[in-house]
């Protein structure tokens, strides 16, 4: 099982977390929100978080609330996340080919690296990235990048970190989310890292899958990282632990066999990686596909780890 975590994304940084809070930098400002994983003592003050933070979440309801502002700042900024790219990456490489690695490089120079986050202060807690995803972003890109043509599907997709990141590597990208807002959001972002083309689409996931089999399309990347509960555009309910068997079996139909990578990330309480393991140990059996599990986190400034998540990836 591996442990992954963002550790070149200059724009965060967890500072400190622990009595169901965490303290977070985006880009300039700090930030104080909910996090029901951190269950254990700050290592900082309360005074010295209220020092350092620009805003606070303060929660209404187990869903909503309102942000309470310490020190001046805007209600939306940005931030950058340089994905890996090919150039460092082949330079790390040791080949007895040194001309083919030159010829890599050189065919991949202009392949965008940067991507541009427009963040803002949402009434879900939320500020409009999932930093720990980081680390997706990169596997993603170093998957794509020499597959121009690969076909890529990111669902449950968000403000779509994973979207950009693949069209920014080249790929052929549509981007699933059940809410319109957040699908402008997510379009707002690809254009900003100047990027284009991505295929929007406003839809239930479960459905859309099963529209795909029907067509008989097939992706050659998907991620997917289902909430614990959501509802689809029509009032379609989703719940993890009733739903994720029957989302996988549908979404392994729609994932080339021969060529692919396929990351699901499991957020959800209580939730083992041996889950994923057991969803994707059928397919990587009969594909011959390399399956690997493990926990996202975030490593604090103050020296403590915040999980936040599981997740399997077959890739071939």
């Amino acid at each position: 099982m591996q442990l992954l975590t963002p550790s070149h994304f200059h724009d965060y940084e967890l500072i400190d977390c622990g009595d169901f809070e965490k303290l977070e930098r985006f880009g300039k400002y700090i930030t104080i929100r909910p996090e029901p994983q951190a269950v254990w003592q700050k290592v900082y003050s309360n005074s010295e978080w209220e020092k350092l933070a620009h805003v606070k979440f303060v929660p209404r309801s187990s869903s909503s609330g309102d942000w309470k502002k310490l020190k001046q700042m805007p209600d939306q900024w940005e931030v950058k996340y340089q994905v890996k790219s090919l150039k460092s990456e082949v330079k790390s490489q040791k080949s007895a080919d040194g001309n083919l690695q030159s010829g890599l490089r050189t065919a991949n120079s202009k392949l965008p690296t940067e991507l541009t986050f427009r963040l803002g202060l949402t009434s879900f807690k939320h500020v409009g990235i999932f930093p720990e995803q980081a680390v997706n972003w990169d596997k993603i890109y170093s998957f794509l990048h020499t597959k121009p043509k690969a076909k890529f599907l990111n669902l449950f997709a968000y403000t779509g970190g994973a979207s950009i990141a693949a069209r920014a590597a080249g790929a052929d990208v549509t981007h699933v989310d059940s809410i319109k807002q957040v699908v402008t959001w997510a379009n707002e972002n690809m254009q900003k890292s100047n990027l284009d083309n991505i295929r929007w689409l406003v839809d239930d996931a479960l459905k859309f899958v099963k529209k795909e089999i029907r067509r008989e399309n097939s992706y050659q990347g998907i991620i997917l990282d289902p909430p614990a509960f959501g509802h689809g555009p029509n009032g379609e309910k989703w719940k993890l632990e009733d739903n994720i068997a029957e989302m996988m079996s549908s979404v392994l139909q729609i994932l080339d066999p021969k060529e692919h990578l396929l990351i699901l990330n499991a957020y959800s309480l209580g939730f083992s990686a041996l889950v994923p393991e057991n969803l994707l140990k059928p397919f990587a059996q009969k594909h011959k596909s390399q399956l690997e599990i493990g926990e996202l986190f975030l490593n604090a400034k103050s020296g403590v780890k915040l999980p936040l998540g599981v997740w399997g990836s077959l890739t071939k």
